[in-house]
């Protein structure tokens, strides 16, 4: 995923994180929610736009990844990439809620 990141409470209290990549650039994602399999959570992170050209190109790419949450010894949340398995189980649990989702 990225060697650093960053995580801020908004003020609606919607989780804000800061991915940092090897070479200094940050992305900014949502944690959306939040979905527990096998005694680990996996979070659904949604990037968020920086500004209007940003917003247009999103929307022809993917900008939705799924990470693993570890905690670190101060009890704050790492994420980290989830193994084939895990992401594929995440994958299908979450269609499988928006699909309930879209049935009500």
């Amino acid at each position: 995923m990225s060697k650093k990141q960053d995580l801020f409470e908004t003020e609606d209290q919607t989780a804000l994180v800061v991915v940092t990549d090897e070479a200094g650039n940050k992305t900014y994602y949502t944690q959306e929610m939040v979905i527990p399999m096998d005694k680990k959570n996996f979070a659904l992170l949604v990037r968020e736009p920086m500004d209007e050209d940003e917003a247009k190109e999103l929307e022809d790419d993917d900008s939705v990844m799924i990470a693993r949450m570890e905690f670190d010894d101060d009890g704050e949340p790492v994420y980290l990439d989830p193994t084939d398995e895990e992401f594929e189980a995440v994958k299908k649990a979450y269609e499988e809620i928006v699909s309930e989702m879209d049935e009500e």
